[in-house]
């Protein structure tokens, strides 16, 4: 049942400022399974929030996609196929089919967006941009699951939404929970000395909690699982976040307030917005999301309508429906494909819509924030997991009881990752397609008395009138994004107006389409890799610009310059005019570790950034939200300059802080119990601490598992404060 706000508030409450847990509150969570329909299917099948004509918007997005492909495929047989079939066409052809309806599905979204965003549509659920606040009748708990993060720079973000809904003045409807599963000790302390400084700054104002998970099962979805297992059932609702996530308060307020209007919906997602890029990479990403990326989600929201996705944070949850319907299962068979879903979110959205819960999205209110990696290599990195995770959904796409929509968010999520080999596939076939051209000659005539010649094989001129066809509706979305801005005159004055705007976009568009051979074989190498069995691990991701040697970059991105220099020898050793066609590609490959060291150049990005390019709203005029993360990011960086900054080592932290240890001892997980199972790396730490002299010979023995373990019982702890350092 949903938790009145009055309720929660005229509970006894045992409370001090440093309490770092409420009274727990149970909430069942069983988990789904993926063979049967739940017992709540059918329920809800058209959910009341569904917009209106909703089958004609998805008839003239996904059918225009399909005439849209099918007219291309039919031009691109007249370039293949014209004289008769031939193995290689076939093959060349099916792939541009494919391939084709993947960028034919992006161009009709757009132009469904490009009306949206001129009619300023994208809200949706009686929710208003510029209408007085709503009350709030209803407790919602505020999630920031963390994992090995720099909890001072976490907190910056978690302190600004906290001063945001303070200033909105409904800050009693609302909980905060810092959720760790960190498992380096040395990061564990510091996030507990954070908190202790979070909760003392904000006075009272609204409650913060802090929660820490001894073993981190199932990751992030495992984190928030044990939340609502735990605590759930106080709170209607659930904001989670990201690591790096700001939200302005206003906009949390009227999201939150939707979700009480409308009962029959379990999540709300709205529209991050990159923010805080410095190298010229992260500048990059965050001028497309800005600028093409309200368009694209405008158009998506227009036609998913109540069967909307869940990008994993930055949105309102009903508590209640994601407890129901959102318990997930173990996939069958070993890693990668195996074991605990990696893209969870995809996952929930769908099995809660699978329940009869409709999602939303909401991209016309701005105020969502999140950042960028700032290197290539760094999305790499992060994109290897997630295309893991993505791959792992064809083991749950035919799902018994999924809505077509959310099978098709799956379909969409895999194809971002496939696409790259066949886009490799398309080109490889595309030059020996040339190859078998130049070697076989054609015969005109042959032995045949015709008055018409039989003309090549491949059609070179109706071939080029493909391709610009086909790089018109590629581009057609940024194109129709520049058109929105100028509509826009706000946005177009903080973009730094028509030239420099202009500008901005064809930068962004030369240097990213000089990536994207790059990105195609990295993802190609990922999803090769994945299919030959190898898991990607969770690491934390690198949130910081730091500089990289040139030399570590020649090192991770020579292979790809090498692949360029073969791919090259061979469209020249068929002919030069498919040299000249493949430049654009040969190109990016040839200069991937100049590409690579340039575009995670900070120097580079704010350099540009002084002329007045990829310059977006949110760095000309700082919103309030921001300007608050500002102010509390400066408080950070000038509190790390103090020479008498606390340690950063776990032990030496403890030592020198009575505070810090009484409310460490406090946070502890109840002591073991006979016959339960024993942690080896506590019995083996506690031995090593007992026989060291000292606390710096104990850290030369311990390793990082059995020094978090010792810290996780009363009897490591004293230790630790009892050895002589």
């Amino acid at each position: 049942m949903d938790v009145s706000l009055d309720a929660v508030s005229s509970l006894p409450r045992k409370f001090t400022p440093f309490d770092v847990l409420p009274a727990e509150s149970p909430l069942e969570m069983p988990t789904q399974n993926l063979r049967q329909r739940p017992e709540t299917f059918g329920r809800d099948r058209h959910p009341p929030t569904t917009p209106p004509f909703l089958w004609l918007r998805r008839l003239f997005v996904i059918g225009g996609a399909i005439l849209l492909t099918a007219w291309g495929a039919f031009e691109m047989n007249r370039v293949l196929n014209s004289m008769g079939v031939s193995t290689l066409g076939i093959i060349v052809l099916a792939l541009f089919v494919i391939l084709g309806a993947w960028i034919s599905l992006s161009f009709t979204s757009s132009l469904a967006g490009f009306v949206s965003v001129l009619r300023h549509g994208g809200l949706g659920l009686g929710i208003s941009r510029d209408t007085p606040l709503p009350a709030l009748m209803t407790r919602t708990a505020v999630l920031m699951p963390t994992y090995n993060e720099d909890p001072d720079r976490v907190l910056v973000g978690l302190r600004a939404i906290h001063d945001s809904l303070v200033a909105t003045g409904r800050i009693d409807a609302f909980d905060f929970f810092l959720l760790s599963d960190t498992t380096d000790p040395d990061v564990w302390i510091r996030e507990e000395r954070a908190y202790l400084a979070f909760v003392e700054a904000v006075h009272g104002q609204g409650r913060v909690f802090y929660r820490r998970r001894p073993k981190n099962i199932d990751r992030k979805s495992g984190n928030l699982e044990e939340w609502v297992k735990r605590f759930g059932g106080a709170y209607q609702q659930m904001l989670t976040l990201d690591a790096d996530s700001v939200m302005d308060g206003g906009l949390i307020v009227r999201t939150v307030s939707a979700m009480e209007r409308h009962e029959k919906v379990a999540l709300i997602q709205t529209l991050p917005v990159i923010i805080g890029g410095k190298t010229l990479f992260a500048r990059m990403q965050q001028f497309a999301g800005r600028v093409y990326g309200p368009l694209i989600a405008h158009g998506i929201a227009w036609w998913h309508g109540s069967e909307g996705n869940y990008w994993g944070h930055n949105a309102v949850i009903r508590t209640r429906a994601f407890a129901e319907q959102a318990g997930l299962p173990h996939l069958p068979g070993r890693k990668p494909f195996g074991g605990g879903i990696l893209s969870h979110d995809f996952v929930e959205a769908a099995l809660m819509r699978r329940g009869g819960w409709a999602i939303h999205m909401i991209p016309g209110l701005f105020g969502s924030y999140e950042e960028s990696p700032p290197s290539l290599t760094d999305v790499a990195i992060r994109d290897r997991r997630w295309c893991q995770g993505n791959l792992q959904h064809g083991k749950i796409v035919l799902s018994r009881g999924l809505h077509w929509v959310s099978r098709m968010h799956m379909m969409v999520g895999i194809g971002a990752y496939i696409t790259s080999p066949l886009w490799l596939l398309f080109l490889l076939f595309g030059i020996l397609i040339s190859l078998q051209s130049h070697f076989d000659r054609p015969e005109y005539f042959g032995d045949t008395k015709t008055l018409y010649p039989h003309w090549p094989q491949v059609d070179p001129v109706q071939a080029k009138y493909v391709f610009i066809g086909t790089m018109a509706v590629l581009l057609a979305p940024k194109a129709l994004a520049l058109i929105t801005t100028l509509f826009d005159r706000a946005m177009l004055r903080s973009c730094g107006g028509v030239l420099r705007l202009t500008a901005s976009i064809a930068l962004e568009t030369l240097i990213g389409g000089l990536i994207a051979p790059i990105a195609m074989l990295i993802h190609t190498s990922g999803v090769i890799s994945i299919l030959r069995g190898r898991d990607s691990g969770w690491n934390a991701q690198n949130r910081d610009d730091g500089r990289v040697s040139l030399k570590e970059i020649a090192h991770g991105y020579w292979i790809y310059t090498a692949f360029g220099v073969v791919m090259a020898a061979a469209a020249w050793s068929v002919s030069f005019s498919l040299f000249l066609w493949m430049t654009p590609v040969l190109l990016g490959l040839a200069l991937a570790i100049p590409l690579a060291a340039m575009t995670a150049s900070r120097d580079v990005g704010l350099w540009l950034k002084s002329w007045g390019l990829l310059l977006i709203p949110e760095e000309t005029a700082l919103p309030p939200i921001l300007q608050l993360a500002a102010e509390n990011d400066l408080r950070r960086t000038q509190a790390e300059a103090m020479p008498n900054r606390p340690p950063e080592e776990a032990f030496a932290a403890l030592r020198v802080d009575p505070e810090l240890v009484a409310e460490h001892r406090r946070a502890l997980p109840a002591p073991r119990k006979p016959g339960t199972a024993i942690d080896a790396n506590l019995v083996v730490g506690l031995l090593k601490l007992r026989e060291a002299p000292s606390v710096a010979d104990a850290l030369n023995v311990l390793t990082r598992q059995e020094k978090a373990a010792v810290l996780c019982s009363a009897e490591g702890l004293d230790l630790v404060l009892a050895l002589p350092y």
